[in-house]
């Protein structure tokens, strides 16, 4: 297997595409790949981007997220925290890989640093301080040295 969660990501779809009663032609047709992709998708040989996996969720009638999640592009347990944004990013077709794998970065990185996600207890004891810039000023200014409070 090429990736992590692509053989159980082609697996799914498979299963997919089954339950819908639908050939490999007939999916591939839908989505607007070619068979040999999808097949090598379903083998576990191929992982899709983001577009490609919107396409397949459209064609087998299920949601986008459900792909996501499969591929490992998105985490099972995000509900309304934050999923719609991330949905957004990985489904904009005028952004590329790169862009919408930054964009999703820079994201995270903002909700960890606003306390929605994985803080450690010492940052959790700088805000509650208020050593940190979460009070409003920067760690190191002070009144002497022309800080927010001088005179």
């Amino acid at each position: 297997m090429a990736s992590l969660n692509v053989g159980n990501l082609g697996e799914f779809l498979r299963e997919q595409r089954r339950t819908a009663q639908l050939s490999l032609r007939q999916l591939a047709d839908a989505a607007g790949v070619s068979n040999p992709y999808l097949s090598q998708i379903e083998r576990g040989l191929r992982k899709p981007s983001a577009e490609i996996l919107q396409q397949l969720a459209k064609a087998l009638r299920i949601s986008a997220e459900t792909l996501y999640v499969q591929a490992g592009i998105l985490d099972e347990r995000r509900g309304p925290d934050g999923a719609g944004v991330q949905t957004a990013i990985l489904t904009d077709p005028s952004l590329n890989e790169r862009q919408k794998q930054v964009l999703l970065q820079i994201y995270e990185s903002f909700r960890k640093e606003n306390g929605l996600g994985g803080s450690t207890p010492d940052d959790d004891a700088a805000r509650r301080s208020g050593d940190g810039p979460e009070d409003g000023g920067h760690p190191h200014e002070t009144e002497a040295d022309g800080g927010p409070h001088a005179t």
